[in-house]
């Protein structure tokens, strides 16, 4: 059988960012859609991110696209151009490259759902611009911009 029983799939809570950049995200839940169903070659992941909470640290990717949708609540995108308010059925795309960082918070007081997709690159760097942190393409974890590594954060 094809169909994904998404309430089977294993749910990531929270950041695996290292501390103190974990904190704005840990009120996300996050199932792995694609590489729960064994796919390779992108990503899509189903995210709830409750009241008060970030999707992300605020980032761009050097060679990966991202897609997101809004399912259901209410999320405040913001860029480098300011701040939009995505409602059910909204979506945002990112191109690899643009160096307008970008996350989700969700400012409501219930939870949002959003889903995410974006192509798997192995050699894709996120970089962070707010605060000192890359993500390492040739290992687990973070880095700061001089190389030094953060310490690796499971999740």
């Amino acid at each position: 059988m094809k169909k994904i029983d998404i309430d089977a799939m294993p749910v990531l809570a929270g950041s695996n960012y290292p501390a103190p950049f974990n904190q704005p995200c840990e009120g996300q839940l996050c199932r792995r859609l694609a590489r729960g169903a064994g796919l390779t070659q992108f990503g899509v992941n189903l995210t709830v991110i409750q009241p008060g909470s970030w999707s992300s640290q605020r980032h761009w990717h050097t060679h990966e696209d991202e897609f997101v949708w809004v399912v259901s609540g209410e999320l405040t995108l913001i860029t480098d151009a300011g701040e939009e308010v995505l409602r059910p059925g909204d979506c945002a795309a990112f191109k690899a490259g643009d160096p307008d960082g970008h996350h989700l918070v969700n400012r409501s007081g219930a939870p949002a759902t959003v889903l995410e997709i974006g192509t798997g690159y192995a050699e894709d760097v996120c970089d962070y611009p707010d605060i000192d942190m890359v993500s390492n393409p040739h290992g687990p974890g973070y880095l700061h911009r001089d190389g030094a590594p953060y310490p690796v954060t499971e999740g």
